[in-house]
């Protein structure tokens, strides 16, 4: 009976997760940028353009600094998953960065242009891999959701040194270790945050619902072993939806185990 509540609740509070004329209870996030393939790299246009037209509610995307303070879209510290280069972005101009170019077409997306392309279509999450504290930077950060209407619900993956500027004005992840500790702030709200992890047993469900608190389980490619992946991916994605949650961040290989 919990674990009905628990979907019906998730369900009346979000919005749908479409396939075409399909709907599902779940609210899927896309990975990386989108629905990346061979000719969809990570952190795209293509592979963004992919999570809009397959109705995701959201797209994770990556934010990174150039040498010359330009926010950028881009997983890697370095561009050598897609452009044979060892430079770190924090070593190259936005100048040196747009000349590189990828078979598929594929270039290095501003930050800017992603959540322009957003706005209307998709909600952002934005994982923050931006060492250090710029109040500036992080400033022109909140002013670009705004501006392109994203702010309201955007989610964002934090860093340490980011989080106190951060906190009230985007939702941040947290462990249920972290929430129960920021429970004490003053300033605490459950809207400041939400629960962010691979692994969230039925009861982590329960108490953040009775607290108010979003929760959002990740299904990622990398944590699973390569030689049996699908399976593996299959089964921890079971366990979730059986333990009541409906919120996934995922790669779009394993978009099919939400239409079963």
């Amino acid at each position: 009976m919990k674990l009905l509540y628990v979907l019906i609740f998730g369900f009346l509070f979000a919005p749908a997760f479409c396939f075409g004329q399909e709907t599902s209870p779940y609210i899927l996030i896309a990975h990386r940028g989108g629905i990346v393939g061979v000719d969809a790299p990570e952190n795209s246009m293509a592979a963004l353009q992919r999570a809009i037209d397959r109705g995701y509610y959201m797209v994770e995307i990556d934010m990174r600094l150039t040498k010359d303070s330009v926010l950028i879209i881009q997983h890697d510290p370095h561009f050598r998953k897609y452009f044979e280069t060892d430079r770190l972005v924090s070593d190259m101009t936005w100048k040196e960065i747009q000349i590189l170019k990828h078979p598929s077409g594929y270039r290095v997306l501003l930050l800017e242009e992603v959540l322009a392309h957003c706005q209307g279509k998709i909600q952002v999450m934005l994982d923050n891999k931006i060492a250090g504290m710029d109040e500036n930077l992080f400033s022109k950060v909140v002013d670009l959701l705004g501006e392109y209407k994203l702010d309201q619900n955007a989610l964002m993956i934090g860093s340490s040194a980011s989080t106190e500027y951060f906190t009230g004005k985007i939702r941040l992840s947290c462990t249920r270790g972290q929430l129960e500790s920021n429970q004490s702030r003053a300033d605490y709200s459950p809207d400041h945050y939400y629960l962010f992890a691979r692994d969230i047993s039925m009861e982590d469900v329960e108490w953040a619902r009775e607290q108010g608190i979003m929760t959002v389980a990740a299904i990622n490619s990398f944590t699973f072993p390569q030689e049996n992946i699908l399976e593996a991916a299959r089964q921890k994605t079971q366990e979730l939806k059986e333990n009541g949650v409906v919120r996934f961040q995922i790669d779009g290989i394993f978009e099919d185990f939400f239409r079963e």
